[in-house]
């Protein structure tokens, strides 16, 4: 290592660690966002798995036998991926990458590691899903109301902006196991792990 190279870690050692600034109410807080997203998350994996009875019944649980996305994704009715996620719709692929999706996040999100990969896989995976309900449409293609209430920002877009304020504060820190994934050297030696 060069002197400048010496230097830089020295200066950087003594650094606040990213999140350290923050109160410990706020730093709290964000704890609490992080295992309420990620229990979002773990909720509908879940639910879907086993057929709990809130949005899948027993009947169409996926141990028995039935699609995680066949429901939804077919009775996509508006907007310009339609035909898209029509076609998708119970597909083995989909319905596995869904509920990985799902569980992997859920998991991350709760205990605090890999917030970084689980803040990337929420975003896409709710932009996905605010493409399929298509808020900006007031009609289906048949003429009824979507009931759409925002054509902008709806639950999945608080669900990926929570997921990416959490990972960007460190929130896996606080009530987590963000500093102890944070120190295994794989993740030391490739960051975007944290």
């Amino acid at each position: 290592m060069t002197t400048t190279g010496r230097e830089s870690a020295n200066r950087l050692e003594h650094v606040p660690a990213p999140g350290s600034m923050l109160s410990t109410a706020a730093a709290r807080s964000l704890a609490v966002l992080r295992i309420a997203t990620g229990f979002v998350f773990l909720w509908a994996f879940f639910d879907k798995t086993f057929g709990w009875g809130y949005a899948t019944p027993s009947e169409r649980s996926w141990i028995n036998g039935g699609s995680p996305t066949k429901g939804f994704l077919s009775g996509v009715d508006v907007g310009p991926f339609q035909g898209f996620f029509n076609d998708i719709a119970g597909q083995g692929w989909a319905d596995w990458l869904f509920m990985l999706g799902l569980l992997g996040i859920g998991i991350a999100l709760v205990l605090g590691i890999g917030m970084r990969i689980a803040a990337v896989a929420a975003t896409l995976m709710m932009a996905l899903m605010w493409f399929a309900e298509f808020p900006p449409a007031k009609t289906t293609d048949a003429g009824e109301a979507t009931h759409s209430t925002n054509p902008i920002v709806d639950y999945h877009i608080i669900y990926a902006i929570g997921a990416i304020v959490t990972a960007l504060t460190y929130a896996g820190h606080t009530w987590g196991l963000g500093r102890w994934w944070a120190g295994l050297p794989l993740v030391q030696r490739n960051r975007w792990l944290i």
